[in-house]
């Protein structure tokens, strides 16, 4: 019973910051404050009455509309909402109510919001890589064990590990993309992004990351291109995906890879 009424806390919890991500992605993109002004429809710019922003219900009884000009509300608000909840549900299952459930929700977070920016703009904000990279270089010495680490030094080593290897290997690739396409290959947020994954993850993930992105992200590619010609996808959204992968099962992908 204390672990359903937890569970429960946190769905609750974390559909309320969906919700907040669901700002950051709409504003970051823009380059506007995510504080100011308050929420606000996007069609007739009035106010969103505190009944109207309750995540979940209130797109559902709104019924995908604005109340005030009746302009479509995207479904995408919704989804952001209820993804945040299910993966938070899944990191409480994994970690329990520990310094690695907080931490590892911080960058799934930021994932998300890095995923639909990503998809929509075709840029990452500093902000969230950046940021994230800070983040989970100090979350590394101050809690080692999401590096799978026993002391603070050793945190550290691997953070900057997972920095290194995946900000520069991933920049190396971009060097290469570029001269064999003479074009930009690789944008530097994905770079950012990847030093970000390994900041909070490690060498190991930030190795693995790559690949797993690179197969769902050509599987996608592929698609889009038949269907609109189009050859450029963003790349953002499926190292995010892989990343969270990652945190569930690393250690399962790895053993199956390598027998470890």
């Amino acid at each position: 019973m204390l672990e359903l009424t937890q569970a429960i806390i946190i769905f609750l919890f974390a559909i309320c910051i969906g919700s907040f991500l669901n700002v950051c992605i709409y504003r970051m993109g823009r380059e506007q404050s995510i504080v100011m002004p308050a929420s606000h429809c996007p069609s007739c710019k009035h106010p969103i009455r505190w009944y109207d922003n309750i995540p979940l219900l209130s797109y559902v009884f709104l019924r995908g509309r604005c109340r005030d000009c009746h302009a479509p509300i995207s479904w995408r608000y919704f989804a952001v909402e209820l993804l945040t909840g299910v993966l938070f549900l899944l990191l409480y299952d994994r970690f329990g109510l520990s310094a690695p459930f907080f931490i590892f929700a911080v960058l799934v977070s930021g994932l998300l919001v890095a995923t639909f920016v990503d998809f929509d703009f075709q840029i990452i904000p500093d902000e969230i890589s950046v940021g994230g990279i800070v983040a989970g270089f100090l979350a590394s010495v101050a809690f080692p064990e999401i590096q799978g680490m026993a002391t603070h030094l050793l945190g550290l080593r691997e953070s900057l590990l997972g920095i290194v290897v995946g900000g520069g290997t991933l920049w190396i690739l971009g060097l290469a993309g570029d001269f064999i396409f003479k074009k930009e290959s690789m944008g530097g947020g994905d770079i950012k992004l990847l030093a970000m994954v390994g900041s909070f993850l490690g060498w190991k993930a930030a190795l693995l990351t790559l690949p797993v992105a690179s197969l769902c992200g050509a599987v996608v590619g592929v698609v889009i291109k038949l269907r609109t010609k189009e050859s450029v996808i963003a790349f953002g959204p499926y190292l995010s995906l892989a990343a969270i992968i990652n945190i569930f099962w690393m250690d399962r992908i790895l053993a199956f890879l390598f027998g470890l």
